[in-house]
């Protein structure tokens, strides 16, 4: 054999030995491939039940205030051990009002609260994706206008002029709005000043403020601690009602964890209704107040959670549109668009 024949011939080799070390190689990933494919395949029931397992778990995340049943019930532990079980940590966030409270919603560090009828308001104005999922009975007693033991005025006619001051978006927003009107007075004939309940108490007892438009217990604390007088309070002007709100992904992913809340909530306001003395000092130790003063608000709280009445989203209808109307919040607003209507509710996890 010629030097030119054994060139090629080593040539021809040398490309056989690529080739197979190139088809050894494919041969080695494609095995590779269907080993850790068979593998995923394998494990996946696995993960999947793991992911149930992470999905039946989690944090709820309840905005509160220093008022109401909500805050007996965070008293009482009993929607802990209800949802235990369950796997649900419940985590409690204090808010100085039903705006914050709201806000907190609306940007995703609270599931369920509890504000009065303004703050959803002003809340779905701004944008807030929230649902209303159940209300207490009208308590008008529960929030008023007070003025300083020694003032002059006698009658809400009086404040005309009047530098009056309360948390912007809360309920007393709107009996502010409903008692001039039934003065005869109009919005713009007083100065109203925008503060959360400790600074406007700061205001009130300094004499900054000619009156303060406040709910319970902070009411009751301005009566017995400081002697402040009722104007007058929301009986005849408004119904004052309560709503418990849950942000609508939440209310929509974990509405069986919804209607749980609501019904020890239920069982909490029956006992509650029974039980003044004893609920005042449940709720003494919660928001560090003296007996005798959460005593007079408690006698003044509504008891009983139920779903929306066509009566009562009419009535909070009525309130967002009287806030347009003044120009309080930017558009018109459906309060019908942010009612809870529940589906799979009695999910039978929870049975």
């Amino acid at each position: 054999m010629s030097e030119h024949q054994n060139s090629n011939a080593h040539q021809r080799y040398t490309r056989y030995v690529e080739q197979v070390k190139k088809t050894n190689a494919l041969r080695r990933r494609v095995l590779t491939g269907v080993l850790t494919l068979a593998a995923l395949v394998a494990a996946g029931g696995q993960n999947i039940a793991h992911a149930q397992n992470s999905a039946a778990k989690g944090v709820l995340r309840i905005g509160y205030q220093k008022y109401g049943t909500l805050t007996v019930l965070k008293g009482n532990a009993s929607l802990e051990k209800r949802l235990a079980p369950l796997g649900v940590e419940v985590k409690w966030i204090e808010f100085p009002a039903g705006p914050q409270l709201l806000e907190g919603l609306n940007v995703g560090s609270v599931d369920f609260g509890t504000t009065g009828e303004a703050p959803p308001i002003f809340a779905q104005a701004a944008g807030a994706d929230l649902l209303y999922v159940g209300n207490e009975p009208a308590a008008p007693a529960g929030e008023a206008i007070v003025v300083p033991k020694g003032s002059a005025l006698k009658s809400v006619a009086d404040l005309k002029g009047k530098k009056i001051v309360l948390n912007k978006g809360s309920n007393v927003h709107y009996l502010l709005v409903k008692l001039l009107e039934k003065a005869g007075l109009a919005y713009k004939d007083v100065d109203v000043v925008f503060l959360a309940p400790a600074d406007a108490r700061a205001a009130f007892e300094r004499g900054s403020v000619d009156a303060w438009a406040i709910w319970d217990p902070f009411l009751a604390a301005a009566e017995k601690q400081l002697g402040a007088r009722v104007l007058a309070d929301g009986k005849g002007a408004v119904s004052n009602h309560q709503f418990y709100l849950a942000s609508r992904s939440y209310a929509q992913k974990h509405p069986a964890i919804i209607s749980l809340i609501l019904e020890e909530i239920g069982k909490t306001g029956d006992w509650s209704a029974k039980n003044i003395k004893a609920t005042a000092a449940i709720l003494s130790v919660q928001i560090g107040l003296e007996p005798s003063i959460v005593e007079l608000s408690v006698g003044r709280f509504s008891y009983g959670v139920k779903p929306l009445s066509e009566a009562v989203i009419q009535e909070q209808q009525s309130i967002a549109d009287s806030f347009a109307d003044l120009k309080l919040i930017p558009k018109r607003i459906s309060v019908r668009d942010a009612v809870w209507l529940p589906s799979g509710a009695k999910a039978s996890v929870l049975k």
